[in-house]
């Protein structure tokens, strides 16, 4: 018996050898979030870099349901040409939305941890505040006064004002949009007085003056906007919220070709036109391990998971 697992055992090791030693041998899909999406930018970018080191097309499909999009890639052979690019909201799907079949540990294994994109905290201009002590002293004097908005439930924006709301012990009352595209038109109208998008959509505005920056919510100073101190720095210490981005692929896909796939967009994101062009869209390059963005994850999931069940969060 035990000689029989013995050969089960080496064929089905050499058999995954000589699969990475020929792969990839066709075209490469890349199955991500909907269009325009960081996860979508990112694997048309990487993809038109990566292709000729790989030797074949890499080809990029969009799924605008996150839940469609798990489900896809955790039926998909485990064979290297179904790969995920995807961010924090998806993994921490599981916590917000029901009937989702997959668990984002179990069916995928990851790849690298592609990049990072910080939160801003903004208000209107006619809040009279210019800090995060400032804002913090406001809400405990006017509780319930001031409201934040915030597109889809479990969002980054949504949690990362839940997140100041929980450590500031304050309550800025969520008003709920069905996209970040409404909310920040209500915000640039006053009608609401505070919000934490992505950075990149709020550039523009800050800019023309239209809203005030008051604070990073990554746990750095970022190099997209310099001179703008960490929420954490600003008066609450250990504050932290960003939306990662990173590559996976289904379950028990050979080790040899994770390993190949990592060095190859590992490399193609430190290149400096690549560099540019995430920075230019609001992200930082990580590029990093496949033991990072596991280590992400899950640590995501602790966070972000106790937050979503303490206060209570779903998305109905």
């Amino acid at each position: 018996m035990l000689t029989k697992r013995f050969l089960i055992a080496l064929t089905l090791a050499c058999a995954a050898a000589a699969q990475a030693q020929n792969y990839p041998s066709r075209p490469v899909r890349i199955e991500t979030g909907g269009p325009g999406s960081n996860g979508d930018f990112a694997s048309r970018v990487l993809g038109q870099v990566v292709s000729p080191a790989l030797g074949q097309p890499v080809v990029v499909e969009n799924r605008t349901s996150g839940i469609i999009l798990g489900d896809t890639v955790a039926k998909a052979a485990p064979d290297g040409y179904t790969l995920l690019v995807t961010g924090s909201s998806f993994w921490l799907a599981p916590f917000l939305e029901k009937n989702v079949s997959w668990d984002p540990v179990r069916d995928f294994v990851p790849i690298s941890l592609m990049a990072s994109s910080p939160n801003l905290i903004v208000v209107h201009p006619s809040v009279p505040v210019k800090s995060v002590k400032e804002l913090v002293a406001l809400a405990k004097r006017r509780p319930g006064a001031l409201n934040y908005a915030s597109g889809s439930t479990g969002s980054a924006p949504h949690l990362a004002a839940e997140l100041f709301n929980k450590m500031a012990q304050v309550n800025i009352v969520r008003i709920n949009y069905k996209g970040a595209g409404a909310a920040m038109n209500d915000l640039i109208g006053g009608q609401v007085q505070v919000m934490f998008p992505n950075g990149s959509a709020a550039a523009a505005y800050l800019k023309s003056g239209r809203l005030r920056a008051l604070a990073v919510t990554s746990d750095h100073p970022s190099p997209l906007f310099p001179g703008l101190p960490t929420v954490a720095s600003a008066g609450l210490p250990g504050f932290q919220s960003e939306v990662l981005n990173g590559m996976f692929a289904p379950a028990k896909t050979p080790q040899a070709v994770i390993t190949r796939l990592t060095q190859e967009f590992n490399r193609a994101l430190v290149r400096p036109e690549v560099k540019e062009k995430f920075f230019n869209a609001g992200m930082e390059v990580i590029a990093g391990s496949a033991d990072q963005l596991q280590t992400a994850v899950k640590n995501e999931l602790n966070v972000w998971g106790k937050l979503i069940k303490d206060q209570g969060i779903r998305n109905e």
